[in-house]
């Protein structure tokens, strides 16, 4: 594949599916310069993949297993540096795209998914993102019957958590 094949396909692979690494980003990196450092490091990954590409599962799919893996590496070099991890209390307007007034039942589930384990808070992502439990269990290499179980926990955690904060706003 020569630079000018590769760089069409990058170039359309990032306008299709910016927003799902900005998902990604979003819910593993918390400053405005960590969110660039991990936006660029996976956007380097997937240009430095694309040659790799067999088609053997969805665009997407692949994309979301190279932003999981590069965020997950990128968190194990940051975890030297944690006195630079925030909330996601000031998260910039560029990655809540094309919206004028955020949700604040959306900022609320942010803010829960960055605090599950790096495991779940993928397994979130991809299924908010509409990936079956079969793509997720590919994605994250386990098996389907385990993203259920961990699924049905998470929204049980989810759940109990507004459930608590609906009592102390009372």
């Amino acid at each position: 594949m020569d630079e000018q094949e590769q760089e069409r396909i990058f170039d359309g692979w990032m306008s299709r599916h910016r927003g799902l690494l900005f998902k990604v980003v979003r819910a593993y990196a918390f400053t405005p310069q960590d969110r660039e450092d991990l936006f660029q490091e996976i956007t380097t990954q997937i240009w430095n993949s694309i040659s790799r590409f067999r088609a053997e599962s969805a665009v997407t799919t692949w994309l979301y297993r190279i932003a999981l893996n590069t965020a997950l590496s990128w968190m194990r070099k940051e975890r030297k540096h944690p006195a630079q991890m925030q909330t996601l209390d000031g998260v910039d307007q560029v990655l809540l795209q094309n919206e004028k007034r955020p949700d604040p039942r959306l900022d609320w589930l942010y803010e829960q998914i960055t605090q599950l384990d790096p495991i779940d808070r993928s397994l979130t992502l991809l299924l908010l993102d509409g990936f079956s439990y079969r793509e997720i269990a590919e994605t994250l290499g386990i098996t389907e019957s385990h993203v259920g179980v961990k699924i049905n926990r998470i929204k049980t955690r989810l759940i109990h958590r507004a459930k608590e904060e609906d009592r102390h706003e009372l």
